[in-house]
């Protein structure tokens, strides 16, 4: 009996080291494809993204989620880098600070070649794996970094693009964020607007993904409803599990399954557990929801890293994610659902994005109209009111009256 006791904990603790090793083996051959990472934010507000400062050397640097070392321990081969600028740059310099942060990865890319390969389609990531490089793409977090121009849209796309989130926690002028949900913003779009449509159909044109991590429930369901490819949820988790406006609602993930889109599971603690301590399980317990609800293909990982403040026990790094595949091995995860969750699904949406782009078709050349925005810092070049005398022949009569009038007057 005595002996039986204490041979328990060695059994859970070899078995333990077993799904451990397997997550491994499998990593290996299919390594994470995390879906949003906050690193080139850190470089900024840390180092001015200034790259060539001693302590902002990526091999060695501090007080961060994320460094080479850490990226390397977690079997981490392709990330979608965050070129996030501030709600309050909206109307202002949001599409200065956007570039200047696409700019900061590719220079990542140039000045650590033995570890990133800048990629913009599904083939540059199968030839990283191969390469074992971690392939790294561009993630612009928020709609606001367009200024409502389709124009710049297509700009952000020549320069790597491959998915935007259509708001961050600010409405645009043309989509509703995740705030008017909890009643803390006014929803001004009611989804998406005319233009947000047309701003979607352009993604699709050009084989941008569409994120919809942080948007409100009525965009989300416009935009799954619309899109003619699937769509990403880049960082969220599962809202039966965490009541968290952040997170991804039941109907909405049948509506994910459905479009063959999937939801990358965030791992900051407020929208894991809705409070301030979360665990590893916790996660597991996201990724099984979804799952569940919207099928094995729906699932991702999209940490957040170096983008929150609070992370779960046990995931307090990139270099956790072989103990968090070991947990789903743990819970009976099959091999092809486990590399499926790290890459393989993520791999089938950006294939078939790609596959419903069309760069032959004509470009969304519609502009939003000059109502819709706001003055105080831009100009109005092209919105000239000549043009609209065409299409409104009476206010042209009523305006050439009045001045026969004046002059019969005089």
């Amino acid at each position: 009996m005595w002996i039986s006791w204490w041979l328990w904990p060695l059994v859970a603790i070899c078995a333990g080291d077993l799904f451990r090793d397997e997550a491994e083996r499998i990593m290996r051959g299919t390594p994470v494809i995390d879906g949003h990472n906050d690193l080139p934010w850190q470089l900024l507000t840390r180092f001015n993204n200034q790259l060539q400062v001693e302590a902002a050397n990526l091999t060695s640097l501090t007080h961060t989620h994320t460094n080479i070392p850490k990226l390397k321990a977690g079997f981490v081969g392709g990330q979608f880098w965050s070129a996030y600028t501030p709600c309050d740059t909206q109307n202002k310099d949001a599409v200065k600070r956007t570039l200047e942060q696409i700019d900061v990865i590719h220079r990542m890319c140039q000045m650590y070649p033995e570890t990133f390969v800048c990629v913009t389609n599904s083939t540059g990531i199968r030839q990283a794996f191969q390469e074992g490089k971690i392939a790294s793409l561009v993630g612009v977090e928020g709609g606001h970094s367009i200024d409502s121009s389709l124009g710049v849209l297509r700009t952000l796309y020549h320069l790597g693009m491959r998915y935007m989130t259509l708001t961050h926690s600010c409405n645009t002028p043309w989509a509703d964020n995740w705030l008017v949900d909890t009643g803390e913003d006014k929803g001004e779009s009611q989804g998406l607007s005319p233009f947000g449509q047309r701003v979607v159909k352009e993604m699709n044109r050009l084989g941008v993904i569409i994120d919809l991590a942080h948007v409100s429930v009525s965009t989300m369901k416009d935009a799954l409803s619309l899109s003619k490819a699937p769509v990403l949820f880049s960082h969220s988790s599962a809202y039966s599990l965490c009541q968290h406006r952040r997170n991804v609602p039941d109907d909405v993930l049948q509506l994910v399954n459905q479009t063959g889109s999937l939801v990358m599971v965030n791992f900051y603690n407020d929208y894991v557990s809705c409070k301030k301590e979360a665990t590893l399980s916790q996660v597991a317990d996201h990724l099984d929801h979804i799952k569940k609800v919207a099928g094995a293909g729906a699932v991702g990982f999209g940490g957040d890293f170096d983008g929150v403040s609070r992370l779960p026990l046990g995931l307090e790094d990139v270099s956790k994610y072989p103990d968090l595949v070991a947990e789903l091995l743990r819970r009976q995860w099959t091999e092809a659902e486990v590399r499926g969750v790290l890459a393989n699904n993520l791999l089938r949406v950006f294939e078939a994005v790609e596959r419903v782009s069309d760069h032959t078709q004509t470009p969304e050349e519609e502009p939003i109209s000059l109502d819709k925005l706001q003055d105080s810092c831009r100009t109005n070049y092209g919105y000239s009111e000549a043009p609209s005398f065409h299409h409104q022949p009476r206010v042209l009569l009523a305006s050439l009256t009045t001045v026969l009038l004046g002059l019969c007057l005089l």
